[in-house]
C-alpha cells in the first residue's frame, strides 16, 4: 500500500504528531514515537494513563503526521484507526520503539504501557517525498 519511498522514510526515527478526537469532537495532537511494522501496520506504544487512551476508546480514528529529521517540508500523514489496545506485557512495545529512538530500553519501568496499532487507510505526502 505504501509507495516505496514512504515506506523508507517511514522506517526512519523521524519526529511525529499523533492526531486523536476528544469526546467533545476537537482534535487533539501529542508528539510520538512510531514504528512500522513489516505488514504495514504501525506501532504506536502510549503511556496507560493519558487522556488519549480514552479519546481512542470513544474513537479510533488517528491521524500521524511523520516529519524527515533533516527536511520538516517534506513529511506524511497517515490517516486510519487503531487496532484494540493492549497491555504492553514486559514493555516489549516501549522497547521497541525506544531502540529505534534512543538505541536503548526504555527508561521508565514503572509505568503502565500500552500498544496498538494504526491500519492505514489513506494517506497524503509532501515536499521530497511527492517526486
Amino acid at each position: 500500500m505504501l509507495a516505496p519511498k514512504v515506506a523508507e522514510m517511514l522506517r526512519l526515527p523521524n519526529p511525529a504528531v499523533m492526531a486523536t478526537v476528544a469526546a467533545d469532537g476537537r482534535p487533539v495532537t501529542v508528539a510520538t514515537w512510531y514504528l512500522l511494522e513489516d505488514d504495514g501496520r504501525v506501532l504506536l506504544g502510549l503511556d496507560a494513563k493519558r487522556a488519549r487512551l480514552k479519546h481512542l476508546a470513544n474513537d479510533p480514528r488517528v491521524s500521524l503526521t511523520v516529519l524527515a529529521k533533516d527536511d520538516w517540508y517534506t513529511h506524511v500523514s497517515l490517516q486510519g484507526r487503531v487496532e484494540p489496545i493492549t497491555e504492553d506485557v514486559d514493555l516489549r512495545d516501549i522497547d521497541r520503539l525506544s531502540q529505534l529512538y534512543t538505541g536503548h530500553a526504555y527508561s521508565n519501568r514503572e509505568r503502565p504501557r500500552v500498544s496498538t496499532h494504526l491500519v492505514i487507510e489513506q494517506y497524503h505526502v509532501w515536499g521530497a517525498l511527492r517526486s
